[in-house]
């Protein structure tokens, strides 16, 4: 039988910000979204990266599995919808394993392209760019419709979800979209939490590595003010919100 390969961006063995416990991190290489406020913009080439058969990658997991036993493994990216046959090989040997799974995804692609890997997550990492669907497009080069299409189907699966939503000044930070966002999401029992990113400017020396201007240049990091409000806007809704 011919082993699943995929492309990776990198790996991290002890990652504490990708779900719950501390967790192996896969990284996938290629992503078909060009958001503005990316933070690994040098993992969205589709042919960048390493090629890797899951074989492999179960190897390197089952040896840290005394330092993740806690957690688990999380498919982040890059998006790892982006290549769905070896994503999903990968989270159902890790489960067969006895690893908890957590899927990292911004919901870019169809349910028709993406279901059967969401399925084989424990967990899923839904990253909401923007609730107005021409504020999406502009920030990221594509509307919200398969995101939201996909936490519908969380919802009426019961699969848990974590939404995680980055705070941009001039942008996603303004409080008209993030009331809209908090009642929106206040209606799915799915969610059991808002994970609330603020925008920050770690990311312009890859710009500049990859010889990109910087889409962003210019734009403040957000105040302690301004993340304490959007995290008071998202409670007050009665969900549960992480900053």
């Amino acid at each position: 039988m011919q082993e699943i390969c995929g492309r990776i961006h990198s790996l991290e063995s002890f990652g504490t910000l990708d779900g719950p416990g501390v967790r192996f991190v896969v990284f996938l290489q290629g992503c078909p979204l060009r958001c503005r406020y990316c933070h690994n913009p040098d993992t969205q080439p589709f042919g960048g990266g390493r090629e890797v058969t899951v074989s492999e990658l179960m190897r390197q997991i089952e040896s840290c599995r005394n330092f993740i036993r806690s957690g688990g493994v999380t498919l982040s990216g890059g998006e790892p919808l982006a290549q769905p046959e070896f994503a999903r090989e990968l989270l159902t040997r890790c489960r067969a394993a006895g690893f908890h799974t957590a899927l990292d995804t911004s919901g870019a692609y169809a349910l028709s392209h993406s279901r059967s890997v969401i399925e084989a997550a424990d967990l899923l990492l839904l990253d909401i760019k923007a609730f107005d669907p021409e504020l999406c497009r502009r920030l990221t080069g594509a509307d919200n419709s398969n995101a939201l299409a996909t936490l519908d189907d969380c919802e009426a699966k019961g699969k848990p979800v974590w939404i995680r939503h980055v705070l941009v000044p001039g942008y996603t930070l303004e409080l008209s979209q993030l009331q809209e966002l908090a009642a929106f999401l206040a209606r799915f029992r799915c969610v059991e939490r808002v994970e609330l990113l603020p925008f920050h400017r770690m990311a312009e020396f890859k710009w500049r590595q990859l010889g990109v201007e910087d889409p962003l240049a210019g734009i403040p990091e957000p105040t302690a003010a301004e993340v304490k409000t959007a995290e008071e806007i998202f409670t007050a809704a009665g969900l549960t919100a992480v900053v």
